[in-house]
């Protein structure tokens, strides 16, 4: 059952992400979303875990957090807006809110 997990919380305040990472199947997605779009922060010890996820997870963060932070993700990153958003908790079996 493909899971799409979302995390909003920065990564340099707790361990979420790194849990979370952890728990990623290989057919589920994470979409980062408020402060948790500074693991996209280029040289940081997260984004490098995020860019050694396998393949076949997808990721996504939400183009609105990337602007007002502005950060640029790795190539894999697929950017999307609200309606994306949406479209992506209809697509996944189960959303997981790592709150």
């Amino acid at each position: 059952m493909a899971t799409l997990h979302m995390l909003s919380h920065s990564p340099f305040s707790d361990s979420r992400l790194s849990s979370c990472l952890r728990l990623l199947g290989p057919s589920d997605a994470l979409l980062l979303c408020g402060d948790a779009v500074y693991a996209l922060q280029p040289g940081s010890a997260q984004r490098q875990a995020l860019e050694l996820m396998p393949s076949s997870i997808e990721l996504f963060a939400l183009d609105e957090d990337l602007n007002a932070r502005a950060i640029d993700g790795p190539q894999r990153l697929q950017v999307v807006d609200y309606a994306g958003f949406v479209e992506l908790s209809c697509r996944f079996d189960k959303v997981n809110s790592w709150l």
